[in-house]
């Protein structure tokens, strides 16, 4: 089928429209919407009934305004599935692999555990092992970590009162001391496990977020003890913000500050 320009033209009016009821944070009136786009009010009302045979826009029964349908929910959550998060992931675990020289990876939510999903090797000749699909617990590893401190506090007392494992001497296992690493963690963006699962095994994370802004995944740098060292934790958690960050962008979201308040699980 061949459109023409009149109907080209339609399309992308109406595309205009869901863009701007995605960004009216609620529901917008016609004349609100027409203004919005330079368009005509009667042009975006006809436009708006189209959509909304749709089931792409919805009408307020009460205020007469607009808001998205349950479709473009409908088709979000199926666009969110088909993301193939390892394969966008790892040419940045790559790259971040060959700038640092240590191993990175890409964990998830796997119930309350982490589970790698991806891992890249850096060149140096004392590898770390394949860590691709095990579990470990969230409160001894970075990108656990990173992933608990995004979880509600509901979510991360509940996780403590079935009983915190201890690895090493270093492991934290007491509430206080948790939620006060967890406070450390979102405040500055990015995690830290210095030999707390595997003695002299270290290791930083960063949060990757989805275009809603949730945590579904964490970026780490891990390595011995005796090459990744406390003096390198700075620069590593630079690094490996800025690989969390170019794989957020290809999912939607971008650079954020403090860590967001809710986790995302993606398996």
């Amino acid at each position: 089928m061949v459109l023409d320009g009149n109907a080209v033209r339609s399309v992308d009016r109406a595309a205009a429209l869901l863009l701007a009821l995605g960004d009216a944070q609620g529901e917008a009136g016609v004349t609100e919407l027409a203004r919005r786009l330079g368009l005509h009010k009667s042009t975006a009302s006809r436009l708006l009934a189209t959509l909304q045979r749709r089931g792409l826009v919805e009408q307020d029964e009460e205020s007469g305004k607009y808001r998205l349908g349950l479709v473009v929910i409908r088709l979000a959550e199926k666009a969110e599935r088909t993301l193939d998060l390892r394969g966008i992931a790892t040419p940045e675990l790559e790259r971040l692999a060959r700038l640092t020289h240590e191993t990175t990876g890409l964990g998830i939510l796997e119930g309350d555990t982490l589970l790698t999903v991806a891992q890249a090797d850096g060149p140096n000749l004392i590898a770390v092992g394949d860590w691709t699909g095990r579990v470990t617990p969230l409160h001894c590893v970075a990108a656990g970590k990173v992933l608990l401190s995004s979880l509600a506090e509901r979510d991360v007392l509940r996780i403590v009162r079935r009983g915190l494992g201890s690895y090493t001497e270093r492991t934290i296992v007491e509430l206080e001391p948790l939620l006060e690493e967890l406070a450390r963690i979102r405040r500055r963006g990015y995690a830290t496990a210095i030999g707390e699962y595997e003695i002299g095994l270290n290791a930083v994370a960063a949060p990757v977020h989805d275009a809603r802004g949730a945590v579904i995944a964490a970026v780490d740098v891990w390595g011995p003890a005796f090459r990744l060292t406390p003096r390198r934790v700075p620069e590593l958690a630079a690094q490996a913000r800025e690989a969390a960050t170019a794989i957020s962008v290809r999912l939607g979201g971008g650079a954020r500050g403090p860590l967001s308040s809710e986790v995302h699980a993606t398996a």
